[in-house]
């Protein structure tokens, strides 16, 4: 898509996300690459009522040169873009919230660790053929304090090193702050959000915790539908 159409479709997400709840005050950002530069969400703007004319542009260096000033995410955002983009999930849009129940899973799981996340922790089992097919694998990535530029480094690592196990991905959770993910469109980052957003969603109300889909039923998804999750 062209530049006039990215803002359209970043206003027109943003005001979706927002009038559903996966967004709230000034909560979240979208950001999108194009051919030379980075288009952003402004800092503390709503996702609801954005603006195409207001949006932040940026150089290829990650330079402002036009709109409302740029969210401070911008730098993990071009981590994002720049780590995966040699990997089988390389980000156009990316798209950052602090959707209710994927924050309510870190919280919980932070707690359970005392705070202490493993390198390799997971923020969901596969719990659903959908979450497999369409999200795949979310590493949880420690906490560290919002804009944060370890954290950005630690995500653009922890996005090389999957990709080299075989398992590309296209979320991060920060750990007590929100999924970061990404796809080819706005239209298709949210998607990947709204799926993500819902298996926490079941995570969360399921008492018993549900067991997770066995190798053979995932193995199943990988030959059937291309799906991306190797143990």
């Amino acid at each position: 898509m062209d530049e006039a159409q990215a803002r359209d479709e970043i206003c027109r997400v943003g005001r979706s996300l927002f009038e559903r709840g996966y967004v709230h005050a000034t909560a979240g950002n979208i950001s999108v690459r194009l051919a030379d530069s980075y288009l952003i969400t402004p800092t503390d703007a709503c996702l609801g009522t954005l603006q195409p004319d207001r949006l932040a542009r940026l150089d290829a260096q990650g330079q402002q040169v036009a709109g409302d000033r740029a969210s401070k995410t911008i730098a993990l955002h071009r981590q994002i873009y720049e780590a995966s983009a040699s990997t089988a999930a390389p980000a156009r849009c990316v798209i950052h919230t602090h959707s209710t129940h994927l924050v309510g899973c870190s919280l919980q799981a932070d707690t359970a660790a005392g705070g202490q996340l493993a390198p390799d922790a997971q923020l969901l089992p596969p719990i659903t053929p959908y979450f497999v097919m369409k999200v795949g694998r979310v590493p949880h990535i420690p906490y560290h304090r919002p804009g944060d530029a370890a954290a950005a480094a630690l995500v653009a690592q922890t996005i090389t090193r999957y990709a080299a196990q075989g398992s590309p991905v296209r979320a991060v959770m920060l750990a007590r702050l929100g999924p970061n993910v990404w796809h080819d469109t706005p239209a298709a980052a949210m998607a990947v959000l709204e799926e993500l957003e819902e298996t926490a969603r079941l995570w969360m109300l399921c008492q018993p915790r549900p067991t997770p889909l066995t190798e053979p039923q995932i193995e199943e998804l990988r030959q059937s539908f291309g799906a991306h999750w190797n143990w």
